[in-house]
């Protein structure tokens, strides 16, 4: 039949570069064997699917991070490319947890040369924090990450991405199978901007798989693992569930400041980030809002079980979920037709042609550091040590309308509202409240804030009296030591160097 074909374009010269017809699968040699056709993209092993994505020494790979600390794929895999010789790789994650302490033998061996990543904790941040690294980790904000990647600052040679299922075709998702983190926010990033996708599956299932927060026309290659994830480990560490007495005692002013602050109507829009208190707040709302007779129009960002209570209680409209926090969030997901799954584009990207954190009315933010100019530091704790993430700070500080920071006076005997930040992540512009567990300060920038406080009983101070209270309690704190050496260059959400850490002096 082809030869017919031929026959009839006997003498005719296509124009250049366009190819006559050769026979159906010759662009599409799969199509000549049905078994090629449908499992072309399945990989027997994770090293075939490697060698079958062209990366080599040099390229950059990327990861999400919605497993948290129970993350099992970001080790297997980069323990697997130094076993196969790859050497000078960027890596380019969502985030980096203390789950990630191997890194730094991958680091020391020459696997790894550069870093981005949101954060970092534990192990491998203390050891960033003390030279490790020849070049200084990139520390962006969940939507820089995507503002970086669609400039080409980050060019994402091979993602690998971890979902609970998958379909031989690549339709895949976290709310079904056995490993559920839910939401795929960050990895719906990825798979849309990397040059090669490979899904590490936990399970196969039958076309089509659905829903599908990372599609067919997005992946490259599937291969099969024992475990890309541990759910359990999702909610710990900045993620937790506090029974914290003094923390709840902050959450619950946190949602009196939501209450009264001027935003909170009927088809308000909020949003809890991580930290005990931050995400406890939640809690507090209910009450206030049916005895005012209101519900939220929807709840954005990292999502808990208790925004999902609210939303199921027919208190919360719609949820806009780019990263579930526990295993009723991702359970959710998988059910409530009006909890929406979004990526980090969606979610934060400045450069976006829209952002979702623009249309928030009240966020509650946590801090390890806010300083008298309301500069917040969320990376490095008193010890100068990387220990924490920028995540979608400075982006929902930006957009929302009313910011608030919550976080004790003192954290172990340690002050958290001091005069200088020892690093800056969001500045203090974008701040208008710190609710304390001794008071709440309202930034001079937002009198009107500060009024609608006072007037419904709240304890108002200033910023300069809670750091004397701090001061008073723990004295000043001593400077800390540092060497001439960056090991981190903290981006701000436009792209843009807002601060710099260096070497802690050990």
């Amino acid at each position: 039949m082809t030869r017919n074909i031929q026959t009839r374009l006997a003498g005719f010269a296509a124009p250049a570069g366009v190819p006559l017809f050769a026979g159906v699968a010759a662009a599409a040699p799969w199509l000549a064997d049905r078994e090629e056709k449908h499992g072309r993209k399945l990989a027997k092993s994770l090293e075939d699917a490697i060698r079958a994505s062209g990366l080599k020494n040099g390229m950059t790979i990327s990861f999400h991070h919605a497993f948290r600390e129970g993350d099992q794929t970001i080790n297997f895999v980069v323990a697997k490319l130094a076993e196969m010789g790859f050497r000078d790789l960027t890596l380019a994650p969502s985030s980096l947890l203390s789950c990630n302490t191997p890194l730094i033998e991958h680091i020391k061996s020459g696997v790894i040369r550069r870093i981005f990543t949101s954060g970092m904790r534990g192990k491998l941040a203390e050891a960033i924090s003390n030279g490790l690294m020849d070049e200084p980790i990139n520390v962006h904000s969940h939507g820089g990450r995507v503002h970086l990647m669609d400039r080409g600052e980050i060019a994402i040679d091979v993602a690998f991405l971890g979902v609970s299922t998958a379909d031989p075709f690549g339709n895949a998702n976290a709310v079904s199978g056995k490993s559920r983190c839910g939401s795929l926010g960050y990895a719906m990033v990825d798979a849309a901007r990397a040059r090669t996708v490979i899904l590490l599956a936990e399970e196969i299932v039958a076309y089509p798989n659905a829903p599908a927060s990372i599609r067919q026309d997005q992946v490259d290659l599937v291969v099969k693992v024992d475990q890309i994830g541990d759910p359990a480990k999702i909610s710990v560490g900045a993620a937790r569930i506090t029974s914290n007495p003094r923390e709840l005692l902050i959450a619950r002013w946190a949602a009196d400041v939501m209450e009264h602050a001027g935003y909170f109507e009927d088809g308000f829009s909020m949003q809890t980030g991580t930290g005990g208190s931050a995400t406890a707040t939640a809690r507090f709302l209910e009450q206030k809002m049916r005895r005012k007779g209101i519900k939220a129009g929807f709840a954005l960002g990292g999502i808990t079980g208790s925004i999902v209570d609210l939303h199921e209680k027919g208190l919360v409209g719609r949820i806009l979920d780019t990263q579930s926090f526990d295993a009723v969030a991702a359970a959710s997901l998988g059910k409530n037709p009006e909890h929406l799954e979004i990526s980090t584009n969606y979610y934060a990207n400045l450069t976006a042609k829209a952002a979702s954190v623009d249309q928030v009315d009240m966020v509650i933010l946590s801090a390890l550091e806010i300083d008298l100019d309301f500069n917040v530091n969320v990376i490095t704790g008193s010890d100068g040590v990387m220990r924490g993430a920028s995540g979608g700070h400075s982006d929902t500080a930006a957009g929302a309308n009313l910011p608030i920071v919550v976080g004790p006076l003192i954290r172990s005997r340690i002050p958290t509202v001091v005069e200088r930040c020892t690093t800056v992540v969001t500045p203090g512009e974008t701040i208008g409240v710190l609710v304390t567990d001794h008071g709440i300060a309202v930034n001079p920038r937002r009198p009107e804030v500060a009024e609608l406080l006072k007037a419904a009983g709240l304890p108002v101070t200033t910023i300069e009296d809670l750091y004397g209270r701090a001061c008073a309690l723990t004295g000043k704190p001593q400077p800390i030591e540092f060497l001439d050496k960056v090991v981190g260059i903290i981006r701000y959400r436009d792209g843009s160097v807002i601060d710099v850490v260096r070497q802690v002096k050990g």
